[in-house]
């Protein structure tokens, strides 16, 4: 069995929010068997950011909704997406 890449994209509550912050709350958020590869901030328009975290998992059914679960729980995000899936 492989592993695969998951890139989420996460986007906040309002424009007002720190997503450097929220970047910092991510990785305790992780669950185990899940590998954090990074967080990048992207400018999306008007001073809107978006977070994209990069997420390493066994191809195994379940994960991708377990991780939009999860990450949908940090305070003040408001969306999480799939951006890119891909096998490692």
């Amino acid at each position: 069995m492989g592993q695969v890449m998951i890139v989420f994209r996460l986007m906040p509550t309002t424009a007002e929010v720190d997503m450097a912050a929220v970047a910092k709350k991510v990785p305790a958020v992780i669950p185990t068997g899940a590998q954090l590869r990074g967080t990048t901030l992207v400018p999306v328009a008007f001073g809107l950011k978006a977070l994209h975290v990069t997420v390493i998992v066994a191809d195994e059914e379940g994960w991708t909704d377990r991780l939009e679960e999860t990450l949908r729980s940090v305070p003040d995000v408001e969306s999480v997406e799939v951006q890119e899936l891909s096998l490692v």
